[in-house]
C-alpha cells in the first residue's frame, strides 16, 4: 500500500526532477533512493549481496590498499 506524503523542495532541485526524471516517476525515484537509508532488512541484503561479489569485493580491496601509501601521520 502506498501513502500519499507531501514535502517541499528547492525550484530548481524540482525542475531538476522534472527534466532528469519525468513527471511519472518522481516519487519512485525518490523511494528507491530513501528506502535503504530507512529499511534495515532491505540495507543489509543489499550489503550481503555486494559482499557476495568476489569480482567486487577484490577490486574494492585493491583500490582500498593503494589509498594506504596516501597518508599522512
Amino acid at each position: 500500500m502506498h501513502k500519499k506524503l507531501t514535502i517541499s523542495i528547492d525550484e530548481q532541485v524540482y525542475k531538476g526532477l522534472y527534466e532528469v526524471i519525468g513527471k511519472g516517476s518522481i516519487s519512485q525515484f525518490i523511494e528507491d533512493l530513501v528506502r535503504p537509508h530507512v529499511i534495515k532488512d532491505e540495507l543489509d541484503a543489499a550489503y550481503k549481496l555486494m559482499a557476495e561479489d568476489r569480482a567486487r569485493e577484490s577490486e574494492a580491496l585493491e583500490w582500498s590498499e593503494a589509498l594506504i601509501g596516501d597518508v599522512e601521520i
